[in-house]
């Protein structure tokens, strides 16, 4: 009797459990010589502990809901010009000053978009620093954080999520959240690739509207060529079964949270080892960055997979050319490395090239200083924030 279909399945799924158990060994190592020394249930306390007392991601705003064109509806928060939130609104002036040299606040919006299996708090640093200072939007890409299940993604004809879905998504919160006045689009990883979209296809918007743009640890193609810092026979293996894999392991979504749950040791040290280059990362930050990828559904992970490796926006960024560019990476991530966003640099001459030295996929949490003064120098560049009048202004005047 011939083998059945499912059967089929969960078989491919055993071969690419082991092929990603191999992958994983360098991080597995690690979590082994951790547990030579410290008990699971002190892990799990400190786990507990961090969750309690760690500080990130406790911004929020006003919140706003926009719908996407397949009826998803994207939840966003938006922190004004005024102080609100920021604890003591008599320290506005001295922050603008620190970080663009005048007291006056940034007449532009500043729309942040997240990446893979994140969600807008990942941005918690350059929010608390840009906090009352400047107008921006945070949202959670479809089927992240607060946003809804894409409807696309839904029900029996389900399609998995493209790239092209994202750029129009960002068009919709932009539309609701940000309808008129200048804007500066950031976006990491995923992110990122949804910022290259919505260029390609609102070259209008782009043209009338936005006055700089950020990527940061970010690709407009060959990510297929990725090989995260493993051999490049072992990526090629799983990377040609992984996709019908994860649609397997989405059809059994429970039993795979549980699997996650009872392997938290190693999915920690994975998260480190593919999110931070620094030795001495905050255990806090690092749990935080954890947490947020822990809870994206495994279905939700296998829906977005297959839109990176057909991710090909190099054509669209020539658009890009008369604005103000920040190209950013960390000089070790082995998510998008820093080679793809130097290919951006190189499609947009007049762009700010910066690669953070020991910083890893999520630079903007493990140096944020880095990313915030960067971003802060492109508002600069981009006539959001003006320039000083003088260099010899007194303190306090502008």
């Amino acid at each position: 009797m011939g083998e059945s279909s499912s059967g089929g399945t969960w078989r491919r799924a055993g071969f690419a459990g082991a092929a990603i158990g191999v992958l994983a060994a360098g991080a597995a190592a690690g979590v082994a010589v951790e547990r030579l020394t410290v008990g699971r249930s002190v892990r799990q306390k400190a786990r507990l502990a961090l969750d309690a007392t760690g500080p990130y991601g406790g911004l929020r705003g006003t919140p706003g809901r926009a719908l996407a064109d397949d009826g998803t509806v994207l939840y966003y928060e938006v922190d004004e010009v005024d102080g609100a939130g920021d604890g003591d609104g008599a320290e506005a002036p001295a922050r603008l000053r620190r970080l663009f040299g005048r007291r006056e606040p940034a007449p532009v919006t500043v729309v942040f978009s997240h990446g893979y299996c994140l969600n807008q708090d990942s941005w918690h640093f350059q929010r608390a620093a840009l906090r009352g200072l400047v107008r921006t939007v945070h949202w959670d890409q479809r089927s992240h954080g607060r946003s809804g299940q894409g409807v696309a993604q839904a029900g029996p004809d389900a399609v998995p999520v493209s790239i092209e879905q994202l750029g129009r998504d960002l068009k919709a919160v932009v539309d609701v959240a940000a309808p008129e006045g200048p804007l500066v689009l950031v976006g990491h990883s995923m992110g990122g690739m949804t910022v290259m979209a919505f260029a390609e296809r609102y070259p209008e918007l782009m043209r009338d509207r936005v006055v700089g743009v950020a990527f940061v640890g970010t690709s407009a193609g060959k990510l297929n060529e990725v090989t995260y810092g493993l051999p490049v026979m072992g990526v090629n293996a799983v990377r040609r079964i992984l996709p019908g894999v994860l649609r397997a392991l989405g059809a059994q979504a429970e039993l795979v949270e549980r699997g996650r749950r009872a392997t938290a040791d190693l999915f920690a040290g994975l998260v480190k080892k593919y999110s931070f280059a620094s030795k001495d990362v905050d255990p806090a930050v690092a749990r935080f960055a954890e947490r947020m990828i822990e809870s994206t559904p495994i279905d939700v992970v296998a829906a977005f997979y297959p839109a990176f490796a057909e991710h090909d926006k190099s054509a669209a960024l020539p658009a890009l050319r008369d604005l103000p560019v920040l190209a950013l990476a960390g000089d070790r991530d082995l998510v998008t490395p820093s080679s793809h966003t130097e290919a951006i640099a190189a499609l947009l001459p007049g762009a700010e090239l910066v690669i953070v030295p020991d910083g890893g996929h999520l630079v903007m949490l493990e140096h944020p200083e880095a990313v915030t003064d960067r971003l802060a120098d492109l508002l600069v560049r981009a006539g959001a924030v003006p320039e000083p009048t003088t260099a010899g202004t007194e303190p306090g005047k502008s």
